[in-house]
């Protein structure tokens, strides 16, 4: 039992210590990368059942989760450079109340994304699917779509929190 508790207490201290690093965005990369695994695993799973597994199209599903990867860098990087130069270059206007924003938004749509495939390949695998799920997961993706396409529309009314 002494073990089980020593194992309760340096999990609790990890989680601790990766929350004080990463703070909530951490635990969303997180999230999206827990993600990718499960439709990549998934995904792999249906190939196996239906018969058409090769190599090659699971390097291409690799290929396809580096992609992933690189446009949410590309994303944080972007907040980064807007943030300097929003904060450093006084004539520099933007159409929009700039707040780190794009990386949590491309994060956010990239797990709405695997989501939708994880249950999709759920249901080539025989479970059953709520259409009502489906349909969340389809408004949860049209509505962070309309967040970008606010945060990026110049002739958008600005500040209407």
């Amino acid at each position: 039992m002494e073990h089980v508790n020593g194992f309760k207490a340096a999990l609790a201290a990890v989680i601790a210590a990766l929350t004080a690093l990463w703070g909530w965005f951490g635990w969303f990369v997180l999230i999206l990368a827990l993600c990718m695994a499960l439709d990549y695993m998934t995904g792999t799973a249906v190939a196996k059942k239906l018969g058409t597994w090769s190599s090659k199209i699971a390097r291409e599903g690799l290929w396809h989760k580096l992609a992933i990867v690189v446009a949410v860098s590309v994303a944080g990087i972007l907040d980064l450079v807007v943030g300097m130069i929003v904060n450093n270059i006084p004539s520099i206007n933007l159409p929009f109340e700039y707040t780190v924003i794009f990386a949590p938004l491309v994060v956010a749509w990239y797990i709405i994304t695997e989501l939708g495939s994880i249950l999709e390949n759920s249901g080539k695998l025989g479970g059953p699917q709520p259409e009502w799920f489906k349909k969340a997961i389809a408004a949860l993706k049209s509505n962070v779509d309309k967040a970008g396409d606010k945060l990026t529309d110049a002739d958008a009314p600005q500040n209407d929190k």
